[in-house]
């Protein structure tokens, strides 16, 4: 009888200086908090860090804009041909090539689509994500436009760029094309100045 009541006594003394024990409570508490928080911190740099692309895509675009406006780009980008007239270089590429030195360092020539519209009016100018369409590899096998029109003339200036995004924690994710991407476009209408 006393050895049993010793053991009960000594279980109750044991459960309650577990129960007053809080020591490992904040590391149990981290443990349960940490995923979230490492998830909160990735998606908001995975966000930031395009939102800085977006922004420099938008002064690529004005940069590069500007070369249309002004009437650079109609007068400069006539296409490079070699010694036996052939095209090595058409008016797109060479207006892509321009466009590309606008980028910030961090993006790549290879991942901009460049797309130079001529519209009747400014009410008729497509300033949306245009639909792509896909090889089986996943390559975008879309060909845009270059047609910068002449003096006075409403021109829309499209430059689209293939963002790679990270499959984020917790199902975090940007992308909106297949492939783990990302368009970003940024747009510029206008009506060329005369030259």
């Amino acid at each position: 009888m006393v050895r049993g009541w010793t053991i009960r006594r000594w279980r109750a003394a044991f459960r309650a200086a577990v129960l007053r024990d809080v020591r490992g409570a904040t590391a149990l508490e981290f443990a349960l908090v940490a995923p979230v928080l490492i998830a909160m911190i990735v998606a908001i740099f995975e966000i930031a860090v395009m939102y800085f692309a977006q922004q420099g895509l938008e002064t690529a675009t004005e940069t590069s804009a500007r070369l249309i406006l002004t009437g650079q780009a109609q007068q400069n980008f006539t296409g490079v041909k070699d010694a036996q007239g052939n095209v090595t270089k058409t008016p797109q590429q060479q207006f892509k090539e321009a466009a590309c030195a606008s980028l910030p360092t961090f993006l790549q020539c290879s991942r901009l689509y460049v797309d130079v519209t001529n519209v009747t009016n400014f009410s008729s100018a497509n300033t949306a994500l245009p639909t792509f369409t896909y090889d089986s590899n996943g390559n975008i096998t879309n060909t845009f436009a270059y047609t910068p029109g002449t003096q006075g003339a409403v021109v829309v200036v499209r430059l689209i760029y293939n963002w790679p995004t990270l499959a984020g924690p917790l199902g975090f994710d940007l992308s909106n094309r297949p492939g783990s991407q990302r368009m970003l476009l940024a747009t510029s209408v206008m009506k060329t100045e005369g030259y």
